[in-house]
Parts: C-alpha cells; structure tokens; sequence
C-alpha cells in the first residue's frame, strides 16, 4: 500500500522521499534521488529524480503522476519469502501456444508485481528446460529475470543465496 510523506522542509506531500528504493514495471527497480522542480515546456513541476539499476538509467516523473503510475515500493522480506515458495513450487501453465503464452506473460509483467514477473521467470525456465524458447520468449525471460533480480537487490534482509535462487 502506497502512503503519502510529508518533508520536514516541504510544504508538499510525497509519496516517496529521496533514498526509498522503488520498483517501476518495464524497467527494474531504482533508487529516488532527488526532488526536483523542472520547467518543461513553461509549465513548473516538481519530479522524482530516479536511477534505475538496470541500464545505469535515470528517469523523471512528475510528483502528481506518481499515483497513476506503475512505481511502487521494493518488496519486504516477509512477502519475499511467500514469492520464493511460490516460484519453487507453483504450477505453470505451458500448455498455452506460443502467441497466447507470450501475451500472458507480457501482461503480468506490465503489472510490476514481483509476484507476476517471477510467476514469468518460472514459467520461461521450466519450458526452456523442455524445448528451445524462440527470440522473443528468450529476450522476455531475460528482460524479467533482470528485473527481478534488480529489485531482490534492493531489499533488506535478503541474502545472496536466496538472489541466487531465482537464478
């Protein structure tokens, strides 16, 4: 659940303040920067600064869009822990064509729920362990792990084992 902060120095409520860690669908997870006031275009706005770890990346977002958009925070060690039994022992779907199969996917990742983009991960390496994955399915399989890899780093209490086993 999202929460609104407010900055001992500010007269706004943020969502997030600098330093959280935080996740945003379709590029990893990142750390908050700054905040910072922009003009783009002569409208002033104040924006999450963000570095992604994926791709050495930094995004801006205005503060009013936050809400709207996919951005969260890192998963805690206690839901990680439900999301590592169920990515060792939760069914897969695979009997889906291919087509079909790759919607799905690019679905649940759209979502930015770790829960959905490890379901992904699990799904593409039991399959791949039963046939070659095309391109596409290859490229999606990468592009998740990455992500979720990117967010595990994130999280406290983790060890490199537990990281290790969504390998």
């Amino acid at each position: 659940m999202l929460w609104l902060r407010r900055l001992p120095y500010a007269e706004v409520d943020y969502l997030f303040q600098i330093g959280d860690n935080i996740v945003y669908s379709m590029h990893g997870a990142g750390i908050i920067k700054a905040i910072e006031e922009k003009e783009i275009l002569g409208k002033k706005q104040q924006y999450y600064v963000i570095k992604m770890l994926i791709g050495n990346m930094q995004v801006m977002i205005p503060t009013s869009k936050i809400i709207n958009s996919s951005i969260r925070p890192v998963t805690d060690i206690i839901a990680l822990k439900h999301l590592l039994y169920i990515f060792l022992h939760g069914e897969s779907d695979s009997i889906q064509p291919w087509k079909q199969r790759y919607k799905v996917n690019s679905d649940k990742i759209k979502t930015g729920k770790i829960q959905e983009c490890a379901e992904v991960v699990r799904d593409l390496l039991r399959l791949k362990k039963e046939k070659a994955l095309n391109t596409s399915e290859k490229k999606m399989l990468d592009n998740a792990h990455g992500f979720l890899i990117s967010e595990l780093e994130l999280i406290k209490g983790i060890t490199e084992n537990q990281i290790k086993s969504f390998s």
